[in-house]
């Protein structure tokens, strides 16, 4: 069976998208291929689909052959056209550093002469700010096949030794991504790591020259060779960018052929300036990266994953010095500018004096911020306004807490679904809750239900195909039809409840029998717990502002729950009626359009005259333009992304001085 569409995934299908793409492949049994262009290649392999370089608003056709070709086409189709495909969450893309950000222009290493005469080596912008540090140099050899010719009864064992080496890759990295610390941006960019090395695009080339006599080191060097040239010769600065991970990627398993351990990043000191020729990507995101600097680099570019874990860090970072790097071998000091893509060697007192005058500059501005990070914002009668995080997975509890926010405004669960195979069991689901309920408890954290539909499948639900999925069978609408997968949910949060306060939140609510339908189901649950001996505990129920007919009953919505949340996203793009992913209608999709602000004010009116609490959860709830308007409408809750939260909370403690 075959179905062709058009493309609609953001960016197309680079790393992070390809990576969910084949693991959605892979839950089928079904043979799987993806077609452009009349070259057809595996669905279930990320690098040949990676190097198949599919672009948004390419034509490509899905073809199946299987026991379950139908249900893998229409899920496989429907990621296909999906723009949200592949991105951690439905937040702003570049939130955090988009992975398929727009590359800065690639300058060409030379050394510069700048207005005030100090001489730098320019490079690319990747990542921005400025610092300076003592120079960490990491250049660990290069690593170069024996170059043995192997008898032909060796074969066998050097691809079992091979293979041994690449399980033993897979699982540090398995390790990696079971530990708390990496960021849910990185957490990404390991798993696309992890998957170049278990993919048979790498390991089917090694094995073929393996073979053919190559000793394994070798043959892993000149696999890791012909794929990156495979991914440079790509007519796209992203893909190029690929071509560093295969060769780090190749270079682990050369290491562990060879049993040896590289260079180490621990001992880096705090502050440090990182200079290396190269460095992987899943080196850096296991590195110290709160004691590192800043980041100059002889290859990588602004779409390099180095890139983007730097800027995801808040990291400065210059890359692409080319052979300039060597440079800085031997140097003991190092300024660099991320905004501009300089770096100075050495800098004399002068250049040292300016650099550290901008250093401290910034600094200042975020420790001025920094001083929010305690407080407890309020109005000026006093009413407490809580400053909360929207966050969609429990690797990003610490930067929320690390901004001091009171609690989670909107924890996206949808994380939890596309990250596995088969849909999550309700312990799975109760432990990540309650995890969720303990991490900020006392404050609440509202939990949104399962918010999905036909543009973004899941395995184990089947969409129809529908002409326009954001009008259709998706979020309470889904799981109302579906109360096998929507009563595990509401069991684990029933059972989370115990350990903390959580709310709950209905997505996409457009009629009142929405809410008592859910809260039957609640009943039904509980009374399932109590007769099972399960400890549990109730937790209020609210709903999300999102669609016109909500907003048009919000008064008789607001005798129903026990708070409104206004996701500003969703809602102007439907009060507009514009797509807000479509860029010809982009000026359209404007919250403080008089029609947006008149919706909120209705709904922040009914929810207010109800006497329940009234929030937001749209990305508008972070701009200190706005927020006083939606403080004076009777919002007493705004969540947002982490790094808007001591801003706003300046907002706000601005307001109640009459300062602002």
């Amino acid at each position: 069976m075959e179905r062709s569409t058009i493309v609609r995934v953001h960016e197309g299908l680079h790393a992070r998208p390809a990576t969910r793409f084949v693991k959605l492949a892979k839950g089928f049994e079904s043979d799987v291929e993806l077609v452009k262009d009349g070259k057809a290649v595996s669905a279930k392999s990320s690098v040949k689909l990676m190097l198949l370089a599919v672009k948004e608003n390419q034509e490509v056709t899905v073809r199946a052959n299987g026991a379950d070709a139908i249900e893998a086409i229409e899920a496989l189709i429907g990621y296909l056209e999906n723009p949200r495909a592949g991105l951690d969450d439905e937040g702003e893309a570049g939130e955090g550093g988009s992975e398929a950000a727009a590359p800065a222009p690639e300058a060409t290493p030379s050394a510069a002469a700048p207005a005030d005469g100090t001489p730098k080596l320019q490079g690319v912008a990747a990542s921005e700010g400025v610092a300076i540090g003592p120079a960490f140099a990491h250049f660990p050899a290069e690593i170069e096949g024996p170059g043995r010719r192997l008898r032909a009864d060796e074969i066998d064992g050097e691809l079992d030794r091979f293979r041994d080496a690449v399980a033993a890759v897979q699982a540090r990295m398995d390790r990696t991504l079971a530990e708390n610390n990496l960021s849910a941006g990185d957490r990404g960019i390991v798993a696309a790591l992890r998957d170049i090395a278990a993919d048979d695009g790498l390991t089917g080339e090694a094995e073929k020259l393996i073979r053919e006599g190559d000793d394994a080191v070798s043959a892993v060097i000149g696999a890791a060779a012909t794929i990156a040239a495979d991914f440079s010769a790509v007519d796209d600065h992203y893909l190029n960018a690929r071509a560093d991970d295969v060769h780090a990627v190749g270079r682990q398993i050369c290491l562990v052929l060879l049993g040896q351990d590289d260079v180490s990043l621990e001992t880096i000191p705090q502050g440090a300036i990182l200079i290396a020729d190269d460095i992987g990507a899943w080196d850096l995101a296991r590195a110290p990266l709160k004691r590192i600097g800043g980041v100059v680099c002889g290859h990588g570019g602004a779409t390099s994953h180095i890139a983007i874990i730097a800027r995801s860090h808040g990291i400065p970072a210059v890359l692409g010095l080319g052979d300039k790097v060597n440079e800085l071998r031997t140097a003991k000091e190092v300024a660099i500018d991320g905004n501009a893509g300089h770096v100075v060697v050495d800098p004399d007192e002068a250049a040292r004096a300016g650099f550290t005058r901008r250093v401290e500059a910034a600094a200042q501005e975020r420790a001025g911020l920094t001083v929010f990070k305690s407080v407890t914002p309020t109005r000026a009668d006093g009413t407490v306004i809580e400053v909360a995080a929207n966050i969609g997975s429990l690797e990003e509890i610490e930067a929320a807490q690390d901004a001091g926010a009171m609690g989670v405004g909107l924890f996206r669960t949808e994380l939890l679904f596309m990250r596995h195979m088969h849909l999550p069991s309700e312990d799975m689901q109760a432990e990540t809750y309650s995890a969720l309920a303990k991490a900020f408890a006392p404050h609440p954290v509202i939990v949104r239900t399962l918010d999905i539909g036909g543009d973004k499948p899941i395995a184990g639900i089947e969409f129809p195909d529908e002409e326009n999925p954001f009008l259709g069978w998706r979020g309470i609408r889904m799981c109302l039809d579906r109360p096998d997968i929507f009563k595990k949910q509401l069991r684990a949060l029933l059972r989370a409840a115990v350990h903390g306060n959580i709310k709950v939140m209905l997505p996409m609510v457009s009629e009142i029998a929405e809410v008592t339908r859910t809260r039957a189901l609640v009943a039904q649950c509980a009374d399932e717990l109590k007769a099972e001996g399960v400890p549990h505990a109730g937790f209020d129920l609210g709903v999300m502002i999102e669609t016109p007919a909500a907003v048009l009953i919000a008064p008789a919505l607001a005798k129903e729950v026990a708070f409104f949340s206004i996701g500003t996203n969703d809602l102007t793009q439907y009060i507009m009626a514009a797509d807000r992913l479509n860029p010809t209608v982009a000026k359209l999709n404007d919250v403080t359009n008089p029609a947006v602000m008149s919706a909120i004010e209705l709904t922040a009116k009914a929810g207010v005259a109800a006497g329940i609490m009234v929030g937001m959860c749209g990305e508008a709830a972070g701009r200190p333009d706005l927020i006083p308007g939606f403080i004076g409408m009777g919002l007493t809750e705004l969540s947002m992304s982490p790094a808007s939260i001591q801003r706003a909370k300046k907002t706000i403690a601005a307001m109640a001085n009459g300062s602002g």
